[in-house]
């Protein structure tokens, strides 16, 4: 068990926070999941999957979705604050890229994109990475909380490819006070960056994959709610991917 200080947490959306660490090391792999305990509910732990790869200078991220009537994610949500001490343990997980896949597709429901994340910053720094699909999914375009970041890095990573899926192609009426911000910043520092509306296939992320399968000489990595991993997994095993293919995390 180690200990992580949160040096930075920002609200993307109502139900959603990046949370940011530095801390003791951690010896997790990119895709991996930790136990997360944190002050305000010191017995319960929960897993998380960093967004970041390990670094030497115990550096962590984490994206906390609040889940409704949880014990736990809405005070993580609500609560976190500057220099609370989270501690972590117990690095668990088979979402992986090995050394001789070539050709992955990656499949991530909301938060399911951290441990994707990671993945891609970790097969950034091979020589020759992989080709990379990379499917993420959300009910809304606003869902999408990474897009900006999401298409930046697809700019400047040729082996990368991202395709944005939502169920609904039109965000609701009601505001989130926390897009809203967030999509000002983005409009002054990275005007160009984000999905625009034809890029958007519109669909259930796993129906949108599995429709594009099979897949039968890739690895494919499934990662987001426990019903969208098992819809997804089915739904690929279904249209002729091989099980052995799947990895979920």
């Amino acid at each position: 068990m180690v200990e992580a200080q949160v040096v930075q947490c920002h609200r993307l959306r109502r139900d959603l926070l990046v949370v940011r660490l530095v801390g003791e090391l951690v010896p997790f792999a990119a895709g991996q999941s930790v136990a997360v305990t944190v002050p305000t509910s010191p017995h319960l732990p929960r897993r998380y999957s960093p967004a970041l790869p390990p670094s030497r200078d115990g550096k962590y991220e984490f994206h906390i979705r609040e889940v409704p009537a949880g014990w736990v994610s809405p005070s993580i949500v609500r609560e976190t604050r500057e220099g609370d001490i989270w501690t972590l343990d117990d690095p668990a997980g088979d979402l992986r890229v090995d050394d001789t896949d070539d050709d992955v597709v990656m499949v991530a429901g909301g938060t399911g994109l951290a441990p994707m994340r990671a993945l891609l910053l970790g097969l950034a720094r091979r020589p020759r990475p992989p080709r990379v699909r990379l499917y993420v999914g959300g009910r809304h375009p606003r869902d999408l909380y990474a897009a900006d970041m999401l298409s930046l890095m697809a700019r400047s990573a040729p082996w990368l490819t991202v395709i944005p899926v939502v169920d609904e192609p039109v965000d609701p009426p009601y505001r989130d006070e926390f897009f809203d911000a967030a999509d000002a910043v983005r409009l002054q520092t990275a005007p160009d960056s984000g999905f625009a509306p034809h890029e958007y296939l519109v669909g259930r992320v796993g129906e949108v994959v599995a429709r594009r399968g099979p897949y039968l000489a890739q690895r494919v990595l499934v990662c987001g709610s426990p019903a969208m991993s098992s819809f997804t997994t089915r739904a690929l095993v279904t249209t002729g991917t091989p099980a052995e293919n799947i990895r979920t995390g």
